[in-house]
């Protein structure tokens, strides 16, 4: 039986593992291999990576650092930031991650979406798209380089484009619901699920774990992925690796489809 995949999403900044709010002061958290390990102990169900560096200043992506990522993960691993070409995300894969993330490349340039889906299986390409409500709007518009560049386009025209261009799997990335923990904006995420026909993924607002039962009732088997509800814990938001256990998760979350 298929279920909703449960998955941490954990943000790399100067070699530190990191938490922001609404893209804004990152909070370190602690070393992100440390992490790894913990979630491999509660068995997540899968895990992002991204280093939220990468595209925004140019670099090219640490090939020492997700070896020793995906050397320790023994989840499913998804690794993003600063992949520009084939030749990056095939070397990314070949050190052992199962999904390369791609955001700013795929949507400036979907021929190459497209040839990296070639390469590696549209199976271990997604798509990251971070969006934000268009001001006196009900639309979402897709932003890029963490935040700070509008692309103006709307996200579902963007979800339609990465799909035809070879997006195996897509996730969107709420940026004025990141690390806020007060919920998913689980009307919009309705109104756009028909437009998506590959694996879906939704990120940004999760507090508790009934977020992620609500998100499921709503929209059935997609992925929930959170950020703060796995590392803090409690009101005044102390650092706590965390994940739910398979009884935790059948209790509210499976229970809700």
């Amino acid at each position: 039986m298929l279920r909703p995949r449960i998955i941490p999403c954990l943000l790399i900044q100067d070699s530190g593992l990191v938490k922001t709010t609404k893209f804004k002061e990152p909070k370190y958290v602690g070393d992100p291999i440390n992490a790894v390990r913990i979630f491999n102990e509660k068995e997540a169900d899968e895990l992002v990576v991204l280093d939220i560096d990468a595209t925004a200043l140019g670099l090219e992506p640490n090939y020492q650092r997700i070896a020793h990522l995906a050397a320790e993960c023994r989840m499913p691993l998804c690794y993003g930031g600063g992949i520009k070409t084939v030749e990056q995300a095939r070397k990314i894969i070949e050190l052992g991650v199962e999904k390369v993330a791609l955001s700013f490349m795929a949507i400036e340039s979907p021929s190459t979406l497209k040839a990296i889906a070639d390469e590696i299986g549209q199976q271990s390409v997604v798509v990251v798209l971070d969006v934000k409500k268009k001001l006196m709007s009900k639309t979402y518009e897709v932003w890029t380089h963490n935040a700070s560049k509008n692309t103006k386009k709307n996200v579902i025209d963007v979800i339609k484009d990465m799909q035809v261009n070879g997006a195996g799997e897509i996730v969107i990335n709420f940026i004025e619901h990141d690390g806020t923990m007060k919920g998913y904006p689980i009307d919009f995420i309705k109104s756009i699920k028909s437009n998506v026909h590959v694996p879906f993924t939704l990120l940004g607002g999760a507090g508790s774990l009934n977020d992620l039962g609500d998100l499921v009732a709503a929209c059935g088997i997609v992925g929930a992925s959170a950020g703060s509800l796995f590392v803090f814990k409690g009101k005044y938001r102390a650092v706590l690796i965390n994940y739910p256990t398979q009884q935790q998760k059948k209790d509210t979350v499976y229970s809700r489809l």
